[in-house]
């Protein structure tokens, strides 16, 4: 298995020599038997053992084990005491998934602390194929069922082509000891009760169920690399981007096959998941225009022509200008203040106002717009609500909530990048200009 372990690390260049790792041990024998493979090809690395204070004398007896391996080998050795069970009430998160963020938070802090390469984790076969079921059973999709990486990110996970019957062997030719962990045996956890009661009936009814399992693990792995790499040339291409803004034409999308799949591909790092994706491509095949989707972090609208997707901004406190401030920051930009006498020639860009600084009464106010705001938009005579001026403007549900208004002595004098009030525009009666000018991003 030596040899095996040797060729595998090297095709896979999951290690460097030069480097020192930090190897997860709980002291079972596929930590152990990592940390003898680690030791025997001469890859720098540090034990790091978590006492979850689950089992007692027995937890206690493991962490001692560890310790004990770590000295005789010369090993640098972290131990982390937490209680998993407190940490689970107060989460209100099952024990399981408790100790999983413990000790991965954990074990990042002492990579960082220690300037360790990588965290290393002694997952094999077998625990590949039950990750690969219970991805299955909780709906995962595409992602689930390419199971866990060699290595992602910080974590390596070295042992993955080996079987635990490899294991086995390999610790009793070379006389590796261990901890057997108790717990693993109840079957009231669902990871256990699929290794020890559901795969081995899958097995006795058909015995090349593993060996399938695994070739296609393998042809899913590649056709997602190959899906993956058409997605990002098709994201490419279609995505446009305004800021923080993002904006995916319909056009052709509800029609092409895998339209759930793009959609969900594109806004799960968004904190969006699989449902609403669906959700919204239905509400676009039934043109439900103005339908909004939100996630923890983002919002999306349905509009006419397109999807939006934007941040949810946070909550907009009012602002006061003086007479004599010079500049303005708003989450839209940041605007110069300039006071000028006429004449002056126009600027006319929606993203920018001249006011009549004559009609003004400081200090003015910026705010959310309302509803039951009123004002007379520029070359009207009449007033309109704000509200109506934006669905003329076809301004997409999830923009509104962004619109800010700027009030001279209670009155709405600019609908910010937008339209002016006709009441405080500039003209050639005009003596002195208030020029509202946003900065570049250069």
């Amino acid at each position: 298995m030596i040899s095996a372990f040797k060729a595998h690390i090297r095709q896979k260049n999951l290690f460097d020599a030069q480097n020192t790792y930090l190897l997860a041990c709980s002291g079972g024998v596929d930590s152990m038997v990592l940390a003898d493979l680690l030791l025997k090809s001469g890859i720098p690395f540090e034990l790091a053992h978590v006492n979850f204070q689950l089992r007692g004398k027995e937890s206690e007896d493991d962490a001692a084990f560890v310790s004990s391996w770590a000295a005789r080998h010369e090993v640098t050795f972290h131990l982390h005491r937490v209680d998993a069970e407190a940490f689970s009430e107060t989460e209100k998160i099952s024990i399981q998934m408790a100790a999983r963020e413990l000790r991965y938070q954990w074990f990042e802090t002492v990579r960082k602390s220690h300037k360790l390469a990588g965290i290393v984790l002694a997952h094999h076969e077998d625990d590949q194929i039950e990750t690969i079921f219970l991805n299955l059973l909780r709906g995962t999709g595409l992602d689930g069922l390419q199971g866990m990486a060699d290595r992602k990110g910080m974590l390596i996970r070295p042992l993955l082509p080996f079987s635990r019957q490899e294991i086995l062997h390999y610790a009793g030719a070379e006389s590796i000891n261990w901890r057997e962990d108790s717990s693993n045996q109840k079957t009231d956890y669902k990871r256990n009760k699929l290794r020890l009661e559901a795969l081995p009936k899958l097995y006795e009814i058909s015995p090349d169920a593993k060996s399938n399992l695994l070739a296609s693990l393998a042809r899913i792995k590649d056709s997602a690399k190959a899906f993956g790499g058409l997605y990002e040339k098709w994201l490419r291409e279609t995505i446009r981007q305004e800021n923080e803004t993002f904006y995916l034409p319909l056009g052709e999308l509800i029609h092409m096959p895998g339209a759930v799949s793009l959609i969900y591909l594109w806004i799960r790092s968004y904190g969006f998941n699989a449902d609403q994706a669906f959700s919204i491509y239905q509400a676009a095949k039934s043109n439900e225009v103005g339908k909004l989707f939100s996630s923890g972090t983002h919002l999306l609208n349905l509009d006419r022509e397109e999807l939006i997707l934007m941040p949810k901004s946070p909550d907009f406190e009012a602002v006061e200008i003086s007479a004599n401030d010079i500049e303005l920051q708003l989450p839209e930009g940041n605007y110069e203040l300039l006071k000028l006498t006429t004449p002056i020639t126009l600027d006319k860009a929606r993203k920018n106002a001249m006011l009549d600084l004559d009609q003004l009464e400081f200090p003015l106010e910026i705010r959310n717009w309302v509803q039951g705001d009123r004002f007379v938009p520029l070359g009207m005579r009449n007033a309109k609500k704000v509200s109506d001026f934006l669905i003329d403007l076809k301004i997409p549900l999830a923009q509104k909530s962004k619109v800010k208004v700027l009030l001279s002595g209670g009155k709405i004098a600019w609908v910010i990048g937008l339209r002016i009030a006709d009441w405080a525009k500039y003209s050639e009666a005009s003596s002195r200009v208030l020029y509202l000018k946003q900065k570049s991003n250069a």
